[in-house]
């Protein structure tokens, strides 16, 4: 707001001055204090009073400008660890997506392996039953041949005979013959054995023919076998060497992830700190300009004093809205040994916080009543739900005595007053939780509850 005020007419031309007046004080405030100024002049107070009140009215500026040093470089640093935590987290959620796929990979080749190494176990069971043939065929083949071989040498015994003894013998055979059958019996006979031992060697010689066949297919099987083995084995090797580079990179990816959220952490820690900060120094802030108010109200009604004691008019000292720098004396001592300035503090972690109507969290959604309800309630101060009660609670303040952690009573609205004209409350819910002008509405009242 743009304000016109002429303070050289009280020959204060210090242009600092006109600067911290407007930007700490509201229009009404001004006001008010122009007319205290034309009256102190009107009674021709001692330009030293003046100067005097003017000093501690200055003495609020110069708080003011401390503090907002300190507040807004805490801001700036907990707006540079905000930003720096929003790109870690977007980090780490790439870190976890990534993760997610390389773990599915990995997956993917543990189920082949798994496939693999039971094809392994088939194969080698396959392998073992192989090798139990080619023995079986092995001990057949040894019998055959021992067969063929005792086959042989009982053919070659009687080929032997026979041709040691010439054919005499055989026409001995047929000469002492009895019958033409019986002639007949032992020719048949002769040729009979004869057949035999050619059909026996043959048979065996067939039979070793057919388990020497049948070994060389178990054992061209058993290779083959050994062949598929081999290439399983590579298979396996390869997956083995796959898992375990996609394992490394899982690792590299813990690290990573361990090392985001451990700075996220830090700058999370920052924030956290730079908050309490703000909230420390806007509490002391408050402090320390109620007390100057305090001190600029006090000059003021000691000039007032002095103007008695020249025979003034003390009703002009005592105009004004009520609400600005003029003092109604309603100024009660404090019940408990609550700071106020501790509730202002604990009430501003929360700006920034959603406003819910009927809410009853002070993260998740607080109205008005409910926000100072459990500000208070936090030191062991119990307040009414509503704000309409709240007015009633505590001791009368007039405006110009409210000290930080005082409660402003507005029409369906109470607030905690931070000092400096300032207020943290539930605004609205476009608002949420905030600071504001302590006299943005009308005052209905003003509370002292510690």
């Amino acid at each position: 707001m743009n304000v016109f005020v002429d303070f050289e007419q009280f020959e204060i031309k210090d242009k600092r001055s006109y600067t911290i007046i407007v930007h700490l004080f509201s229009h009404k405030e001004i006001n008010a204090f122009m007319k205290f100024l034309r009256a102190m002049k009107k009674l021709k107070i001692k330009q030293q009073i003046i100067a005097a009140v003017m000093a501690c009215v200055l003495g609020i500026g110069g708080i003011y400008s401390v503090h907002a040093s300190v507040i807004n470089d805490a801001k700036n640093k907990k707006n540079e660890a905000q930003q720096e935590l929003d790109n870690l987290n977007s980090q780490i959620d790439e870190i976890q997506a990534a993760q997610s796929d390389l773990q599915e990979e990995m997956d993917a080749y543990d189920d082949q392996l798994m496939a693999l190494l039971t094809d392994m176990d088939l194969l080698e069971n396959d392998m073992d039953a192989k090798q139990d043939e080619i023995d079986q065929a092995n001990a057949d083949l040894e019998v055959a041949q021992e067969k063929e071989q005792t086959q042989y040498n009982a053919m070659k015994t009687r080929i032997q005979y026979m041709y040691e003894n010439g054919d005499s013998n055989y026409w001995e055979a047929m000469m002492g013959a009895t019958s033409i059958t019986d002639l007949l019996n032992r020719v048949e006979y002769v040729s009979e054995v004869y057949d035999y031992d050619r059909k026996q060697l043959t048979a065996y010689q067939e039979t070793v023919q057919q388990v020497a066949d049948l070994k060389d297919q178990l054992n061209a099987q058993l290779a083959e076998m050994e062949e598929l083995k081999i290439s399983y084995e590579d298979q396996a090797s390869s997956l083995q060497a796959l898992i375990a580079e996609k394992s490394a990179a899982m690792d590299n990816f813990d690290a990573q992830l361990a090392s985001a959220k451990s700075l996220a952490s830090q700058y999370a820690d920052t924030i956290k700190k730079q908050n309490q900060i703000i909230a420390d120094e806007q509490a002391r802030q408050a402090a320390e300009e109620a007390a100057a108010r305090r001190r600029a109200a006090q000059q003021q009604q000691n000039a007032g004093n002095q103007s008695n004691t020249t025979g003034s008019d003390t009703n002009a000292s005592a105009s004004g809205s009520g609400t600005g720098l003029t003092s109604s004396g309603l100024n009660p001592a404090h019940t408990t040994n609550v700071s106020g300035s501790d509730v202002v503090a604990f009430a501003s972690q929360y700006v920034g916080y959603p406003y819910v109507y009927g809410g009853n969290s002070l993260t998740e959604g607080a109205d008005c009543s409910y926000f100072v309800m459990a500000c208070f309630g936090q030191y062991g101060i119990s307040l009414p739900r509503n704000s309409y009660s709240m007015q009633s609670c505590g001791q009368a303040v007039s405006y110009d005595c409210a000290q930080p952690g005082d409660i402003i009573c507005y029409p369906g609205h109470v607030a905690i007053y931070m000092g400096n004209g300032r207020i943290v409350h539930a605004s609205s819910p476009t608002n949420g939780i905030c600071y504001g002008s302590a006299t943005y509405r009308t005052i209905l009242t003003i509370r002292r509850v510690l």
